[in-house]
């Protein structure tokens, strides 16, 4: 079995090789249902956007970015990882570095430019609940929404060359671990990323949660004339508004932050088994999946 330095120079898949070709075919046929899941969803929802003008609103033209660089995972990236999981670890498509930089890069540059969309839906939504008309308006202008994509994917497109020497670290074959200078810079590229991931989900939280305290202040307000209790469709609309913004909340946690502490662990403490490695990042890889 390769030893611990060697799963990630030879690994296609974020995962570890075993010497079982059950586990592979195993974690090959999860990709593929998360890529044609994925692919499916992100694209009914571009196509809703776009059949529908009411839905033609700046916060779905940030959700239709994300779509877009969730399909960049699911419909371009996932199906190389499900079939280069049933190649052989010799295979001499494993062993291209090019390859490998053209894999990792599709996989950075739609998770980059998804976790962005994210931030700028919640602080798009925030903006327009909490502040002025006037102020949402001036600031979601047509060219300022537009700016706003751009510097998303033009972010991406700076920080992607990083991102594929968290799991590419070096080109050595299986008996010969990666030089210690690439490990100790993916090292720090993984810090990072921990930190501008945990540092996205602060302000996302923050979004999230100012608008739940307005709607919540705002309802108490409305109803302190009167003495009896809102009607029941709207106190009903608003327990499912708070129940919408906790599911989102709940799956964005559970998609980025097994990574962002594996990743500090392993950088302040020890690293982390490599089992539990990959599974952090199959969670972050499945968000693009589940984002829709």
């Amino acid at each position: 079995m390769p030893n611990a330095s060697s799963w990630s120079a030879s690994s296609p898949l974020l995962l570890l090789w075993e010497d079982s070709s059950g586990t592979r075919i195993l974690l090959s046929l999860l990709y593929a249902i998360l890529a044609i899941s994925g692919t499916l969803s992100n694209v009914m929802v571009i196509y809703l956007v776009f059949s529908f003008k009411k839905l033609q609103t700046t916060s779905n033209a940030f959700i239709v970015n994300g779509c877009a660089a969730d399909l960049s995972v699911c419909a371009l990236w996932m199906p190389q990882e499900a079939v280069l999981g049933l190649l052989p670890p010799n295979s001499s498509s494993l062993r291209s570095p090019e390859y490998r930089l053209l894999r990792g890069g599709l996989l950075g540059l739609g998770l980059t430019v998804s976790l962005a969309s994210h931030l700028l839906v919640a602080f798009n939504r925030y903006v327009l609940i909490t502040k002025l008309p006037s102020v949402y308006q001036a600031l979601y202008q047509r060219r300022n929404t537009g700016c706003m994509i751009g510097l998303s994917w033009a972010l991406a497109l700076l920080l992607v060359p990083l991102l594929p020497g968290l799991w590419t670290r070096g080109s050595g074959s299986a008996q010969q671990p990666p030089p210690r200078t690439a490990d100790g810079g993916s090292r720090y590229t993984a810090l990072g990323l921990a930190l501008a991931v945990l540092g996205q989900t602060a302000l996302l939280l923050h979004c999230y949660l100012g608008i739940v305290r307005r709607v919540r202040g705002s309802a108490k307000r409305v109803s302190l004339p009167f003495p009896a209790a809102p009607p029941p469709p709207r106190r009903a609309q608003r327990r499912l508004s708070s129940v919408s913004v906790l599911l989102l909340c709940c799956v964005f946690l559970l998609g980025t932050q097994p990574l962002v502490w594996v990743s500090l662990l392993g950088f302040f403490v020890r690293p982390a088994p490599p089992a539990l490695q990959a599974a952090s990042w199959l969670l972050l890889c499945a968000l693009s999946a589940l984002n829709p």
